[in-house]
């Protein structure tokens, strides 16, 4: 499956701290979503899925990605619909093996591209 991965204004990464969550394109929006930091050795920290607007804005607030924004804290999304978030936050998590989230759904990996 092929999915549109989002930057930011000026064809780069969003910044988690700095998007705005209130710009209607998020407005019902679902999807997948990961979050990494940068600096000399980048690391996803976390894989998810949900209302993108309603996941990212908790994410904001958690110490445990929080601990990591020396390094600048970057996010993309991609809507998916929800039949299929299951599988694809599978094969995602299987492919980055996120630093933070111990659950991740029992499903059949999707396979799906990267982002780049």
């Amino acid at each position: 499956m092929e999915l549109n991965w989002i930057k930011c204004e000026g064809n780069e990464w969003c910044d988690l701290l700095l998007v705005n969550l209130e710009h209607p394109h998020f407005n019902n929006l679902e999807g997948v979503y990961i979050i990494w930091h940068g600096g000399s050795n980048p690391t996803t920290l976390r894989v998810g899925q949900g209302v993108i607007r309603d996941r990212l804005s908790a994410h904001r607030n958690e110490d445990e990605i929080l601990d990591y924004r020396e390094h600048r804290l970057y996010v993309t999304w991609a809507k998916v619909s929800a039949s299929q978030r299951d599988g694809v936050e599978r094969y995602l998590t299987e492919k980055l093996n996120p630093k933070i989230g111990a659950h991740f759904p029992d499903a059949t990996p999707i396979p799906v591209n990267l982002p780049e």
